[in-house]
């Protein structure tokens, strides 16, 4: 009888990179200069100087809400008369938690021993004390500025007097936008989620069918991106005097069109992203289809908050759906959330699997770069020259604010009719030539009226058309 046998593996002797588990065994401590966003942290320190939402307006009912925010344990409520309150979870008499507490006319009331407190912190009144002057004078619940916006709770968390919320443009226009407002939570460090963002390749392999055989179609199609299969041209650029930055994604399409992709990232932790739909490689130009905050609850677990963008221009064919938004749920791609079995992440991974699969904070020195990577090693960089203070305010958006008026940004998808080129290297030269054209085709609308820069953009893609026509036919 035959014996089955299979070959020796080979010796590291004969290839010194080959089974080296065990010189691999002891994986590298966290970058906690931009993983820690604690009390006192330079990272929680930089966070804490910006707004930053804290739930969803639909999770405060009649009782308080119990969140963690930045490793600090607060309650958030919204009092009868409608202002949000948020504040540190214990009760500043004796500790008692204040997410059993009783919302009130205006505040909230502990079930302790009834003190009272406004959304400001200021003790209202303590039943239990013959005289409360005294207490009143003196004791103030730790509490934060909050307000709602479009189905957002917000929260100031920082020191002084709390900056102006910045109001980009992509919030009211086109003029038929609404905000939907969402939330994805994920059990890891903030930055693994928010630098994804930045790996835009990763969409042409874990977004395209990347799947065990056997998975069936639907499935896989849930998790696959339509039109992103192919491999974008890349290009990475700091933005905003380095408080942001972006990337550049060119791709050929069918009939001589090229589409031009470009997400980004305002430090520290916002971003906005173009259409999340195949119409994106369709329509002339669209802005921003999903806004989002990447926010620490503590060092070890993250929520994205955010909002979905609905309206004609980023969705001409109506494919969002609105009701799929909302507490860990969003109209987007499986695998956005951890609703699913495990045996569903392994056989058809999505976002979630590859991030969370990363560790409770990732090892950036385990990590083995490629160019492919320049991006998040570009944000990386950025965040620490802010978080070190090297990095002054941006003052466009500074000035802008001071007028009262709303803060452009980059996120768009375009696509432009440029003939192919025969020869594939000369055409990714065109691609990438096209990718800037267009970054600085919206950087040169920066200080333009809200209202005009679109008609500005699409003006100018048109000259590019023209040029990029005339140049092949000569």
């Amino acid at each position: 009888m035959t014996q089955a046998t299979s070959s020796v593996p080979a010796t590291r002797s004969e290839h010194p990179l080959r089974f080296s588990g065990y010189q691999q065994r002891n994986r590298p401590g966290p970058d906690l200069e931009l993983t820690s966003t604690n009390p006192g942290t330079p990272m929680g320190e930089y966070m804490r100087r910006h707004w930053q939402p804290v739930c969803l307006s639909q999770e405060l009912t009649d009782v308080p809400k119990a969140i963690r925010i930045m490793g600090e344990d607060l309650v958030a409520f919204r009092d009868k008369s409608g202002d949000v309150g948020v504040m540190h979870r214990q009760c500043a008499h004796r500790g008692a938690s204040l997410e059993f507490g009783i919302i009130a006319e205006h505040g909230i009331r502990c079930c302790y021993h009834g003190w009272h407190y406004g959304v400001d912190g200021t003790l209202l009144d303590a039943p239990c004390e013959p005289d409360a002057t005294r207490l009143k004078e003196t004791v103030c619940q730790g509490a934060y500025p909050a307000f709602e916006r479009d189905g957002l709770v917000f929260a100031y968390m920082g020191p002084g007097q709390a900056p102006p919320f910045p109001q980009f443009d992509t919030y009211s226009l086109p003029a038929d936008t609404r905000l939907v407002p969402f939330s994805n939570i994920y059990p890891c460090n903030w930055l693994q989620v928010y630098e994804n963002i930045m790996d835009h390749m990763h969409t042409a392999v874990l977004h395209n069918h990347m799947v065990v055989e056997g998975v069936d179609a639907a499935t896989s199609a849930g998790v696959s991106l339509e039109g992103f299969g192919d491999m974008p041209v890349m290009q990475w650029e700091a933005t905003r005097d380095g408080n942001g930055c972006v990337f550049i994604a060119s791709r050929r399409l069918p009939g001589d069109k090229i589409w031009v992709r470009i997400t980004e990232m305002v430090f520290p932790n916002y971003l906005q992203i173009g259409s999340l739909l195949p119409t994106a490689a369709r329509e002339r130009h669209g802005t921003a289809g999903c806004t989002r905050w990447n926010v620490p609850v503590d060092d070890e677990n993250m929520i994205i908050f955010g909002y979905r963008h609905f309206n004609s221009t980023v969705d001409p064919d109506g494919l969002g759906n609105e009701a799929d938004c909302g507490v860990d749920k969003i109209d987007f791609l499986e695998g956005q959330t951890g609703n699913r079995s495990y045996d569903e992440g392994q056989r058809a991974p999505g976002d979630w699997e590859a991030i969370v699969s990363q560790g409770r904070i990732a090892a950036h020195g385990a990590e083995h770069p490629g160019v492919s990577d320049v991006g998040v090693y570009m944000c990386r960089k950025l965040l620490r020259n802010a978080v070190q203070d090297k990095t002054a305010p941006y003052a466009l958006y500074q000035q802008l604010q001071e007028q009262g008026r709303t803060l452009p940004i980059y996120a768009q998808d375009s696509v432009l009719d440029i003939p192919e080129l025969a020869d594939k290297q000369a055409d990714r030269k065109q691609l990438a030539a096209a990718g800037k054209q267009v970054l600085e085709i919206m950087r040169s609308a920066d200080a333009l009226p809200a209202d005009q820069r679109d008609a500005h953009v699409r003006a100018r893609l048109d000259g590019i058309d023209r040029a990029g026509q005339a140049a092949t036919a000569g």
